[in-house]
């Protein structure tokens, strides 16, 4: 197993044994034609690349044959090939890469994309319902609050409800020169779609409007030098998620559920396809875990710890449980979230917020956080 030393001698074998197997379109190495792309090599000897195909091609036997041949490069322990295609465009997919490594070369003609914090982290669902904007929300707060330099990124074009739980609905965002200013609210750099849309207007777009809308709201605007970037992702497991991955270096997910099994089979679809795409999934939050009922006693509306129980099951960190709270919903609709004043609500987020950064530097057996409510 190579020591973190080792990572670069490490790439540069996996890089050899990837150009040593032929592209049958053009006869040169797969790293010298271009077919690979986005490639980790972490400390551990897991390999993760992608490799990029054509609509309609059947690259799976050059994708097992690439797999193979990594695999047999000294110090690897695993590999992870994905095959991905562009239909029309000459862009590259990357996914996701550590915070240590740079951001992806964009294609010739188009503009570097500074990366825009210290740890990006996805806040995610993959089923809706679930209480996970109003999640991302808090979390986010509850980090701006702790003093860190934070930015929300509204990645729902569907149904942005950013506007709503933050208390800016009708704000639009300056622009300079030609990048746009984030609504700075709560402490944080906020940006929305429902910045730019009329409330009230249906966004009927295609797929590949949904990506250039993501695309544009990540690189045009102007999120200054953040620690944390927390992206409020649409429910599900589709393009605007693919789009993150080729975008951005996620630094890592945050899975949000409720406890019923009908949300925890997407709980494990999430986590998969984070893993498939090397983003390194930092906990799940069980939300609306229980009613506090007058007496005291809790009442599992939703079951009883369903989302812990399937967080062990996949090996993933448990973060958290929060109670069905009145203080959500009011703050949410008010746009003040819960996060910002000094409820036990507050302290929850404070906690979790403190989790998810401390999970960013993989602290070794650091146990999850225990919220107390009273």
């Amino acid at each position: 197993m190579p020591s973190p030393s080792d990572t670069p001698g490490l790439e540069q074998r996996v890089r050899a044994a990837l150009d040593a197997v032929k592209d049958p379109v053009s006869g040169k190495g797969l790293v010298t034609s271009g077919r690979i792309s986005g490639l980790v090599v972490r400390p551990d000897g897991k390999v993760g690349f992608v490799i990029e195909t054509t609509v309609g091609a059947s690259d799976e036997p050059l994708r097992k044959v690439a797999e193979a041949a990594a695999a047999r490069a000294p110090g690897v322990s695993t590999v992870t090939a994905v095959l991905t295609a562009e239909a029309t465009t000459g862009a590259r997919s990357v996914p996701a890469t550590p915070a240590s490594r740079p951001l992806p070369a964009p294609p010739p003609g188009q503009t570097p994309i500074v990366r825009p914090a210290r740890g990006i982290i996805a806040v995610a669902s993959a089923k809706g319902g679930v209480g996970k904007s109003t999640v991302a929300v808090n979390l986010a707060v509850a980090a701006a609050r702790s003093g860190l330099r934070v930015g929300l990124l509204d990645a729902d074009v569907f149904g942005p409800s950013l506007p709503t739980m933050l208390g800016t609905v009708g704000v639009k965002p300056d622009v300079k020169g030609k990048r746009m200013q984030p609504v700075m609210v709560h402490g944080l750099a906020s940006m929305s779609i429902g910045y730019l849309v009329d409330p009230d207007q249906a966004v009927v777009w295609r797929g590949p409007m949904v990506m250039s809308a993501v695309s544009q709201l990540i690189t045009d605007t102007d999120w200054g030098d953040l620690d944390l970037l927390f992206i409020d992702t649409p429910p599900g497991t589709g393009e605007v998620q693919l789009t993150l991955v080729q975008k951005l270096p996620l630094d890592g997910a945050v899975i949000v559920s409720t406890p019923q099994e009908v949300a925890l089979a997407d709980v494990r679809r999430g986590v998969g396809m984070f893993r498939k795409t090397a983003v390194p999934v930092l906990g799940v939050i069980e939300n609306m875990a229980w009613f506090e009922q007058p007496d005291g006693s809790r009442a599992y509306i939703f079951g009883k710890g369903g989302a812990e129980r399937t967080a062990a099951e996949l090996g993933v960190p448990f973060l958290g449980a929060l109670p069905i709270l009145p203080a959500l919903r009011e703050g949410g609709d008010a746009g003040v979230p819960a996060a910002t004043g000094a409820s036990s609500a507050a302290e929850a987020f404070r906690l979790l917020a403190d989790a998810v950064n401390e999970a960013l530097g993989a602290a070794p057996n650091k146990p999850a956080p225990k919220i107390i409510f009273e």
